[in-house]
């Protein structure tokens, strides 16, 4: 118990290892799926290809987009392209990290299972069994077949309970022969996806590393921002309701002891901490604006403070102060002892 705690401890240290944990169950989750499902291959010309293609890149396209539905960065994504500029501009170059972070685990899933049913063969026998070279593997003077009639002979290859072409190829060569196709294909494809994945880790901060961390940089910012809006505007609204609650209640034990003649009962005490929590904020319509504010500028990533007017002129460098005086009328008076 104490290692599985030790590792639900760490997907939930940050968000990129939440992730991670996601897309490794989602692999298992994709294995177990295609030890489970019962496939049943039609057995006929026009079908097999059909059937055989679909198992194999279906599933892993539908594993894909729940791989993009269950990363919680894809409404973030969503949200920092299509906001308004305001205040704050949009790189570009932060956006394509986080997609590209977000399409890498997503693809973990798919790779798995096409892995997985490549290696197993039962999809490239049922898609390709037309395919099989009669002349080299069986006896291709077989008499009185026509083309289209061989074409549904090897069609049931891949249904050995149904299969009565023994004299034209045996089937356990045919389907030995399209099994080590397939375990071919998918050792390459096991592969050439472990190389893409180590030139995508490895080599690519080699050759772009200060743009590679800013914009790696930037884009946990945006989550953390994220996550601390979020958390502001639940304490916020938690405090809301609790002023709202505490003076619905105050109002009703003010009415019953006007009518009773009792005194009111007292305040709670965390009653102050409430409202100070409120931060000025106290009705529907300033908060409404105060989120509409924060998509459609929100405020600019500088922490220096604000240059303060000084008795000798404006102390910020370059710029002019908000509100100029105006010059000064001078005037002169004149006496005469006449």
């Amino acid at each position: 118990m104490d290692k599985f705690r030790m590792i639900f401890q760490f997907f939930q240290s940050n968000q990129e290892s939440f992730m991670n944990g996601i897309c490794g169950i989602m692999a298992l989750a994709s294995t177990q799926m295609y030890s489970a499902f019962d496939f049943n291959c039609p057995c006929l010309p026009h079908y097999n290809l059909a059937y055989g293609l679909g198992i194999l890149l279906v599933p892993p396209f539908i594993l894909f987009l729940l791989g993009f539905v269950l990363n919680n960065n894809i409404s973030m994504l969503a949200e920092e392209w299509r906001r308004p500029q305001g205040q704050r501009g949009k790189d570009p170059a932060v956006l394509r990290y986080m997609f590209c972070s977000m399409a890498q685990r997503a693809l973990i899933a798919p790779v798995v299972w096409v892995s997985v049913t490549l290696l197993d063969g039962k999809c490239i026998t049922c898609a390709f069994c037309t395919s099989v070279p009669v002349e080299s593997l069986g006896n291709a003077s077989y008499p009185r077949l026509s083309q289209g009639e061989i074409q549904r002979v090897l069609a049931r290859i891949p249904c050995r309970d149904i299969y009565n072409g023994q004299q034209l190829i045996a089937n356990e060569v045919a389907v030995r022969y399209l099994r080590c196709i397939s375990q071919a294909l998918g050792w390459c494809f096991v592969l050439l996806m472990t190389i893409l994945a180590f030139l995508v880790r490895s080599l690519r901060p080699c050759f772009s590393q200060a743009a590679f961390l800013k914009s790696r940089y930037w884009s946990h910012y945006i989550d953390i921002e994220r996550k601390l809006f979020d958390e502001t505007c639940a304490e916020h609204a938690r405090s809301f309701a609790k002023v709202c609650i505490q003076q619905f209640f105050e109002g009703m034990s003010t009415d019953l002891a006007a009518a009773r003649f009792h005194l009111p009962r007292k305040v709670p005490a965390d009653a102050g901490e409430a409202a100070e929590k409120l931060l000025g904020i106290t009705d529907e319509g300033t908060m409404n604006m105060a989120l509409k504010s924060w998509h459609r500028c929100k405020p600019p990533l500088h922490l220096h403070p604000p240059a303060l007017p000084t008795r000798n002129g404006w102390a910020g460098e370059g710029q002019p102060p908000p509100h100029p005086c105006a010059p000064r009328r001078e005037t002169a008076a004149y006496y005469s002892w006449v």
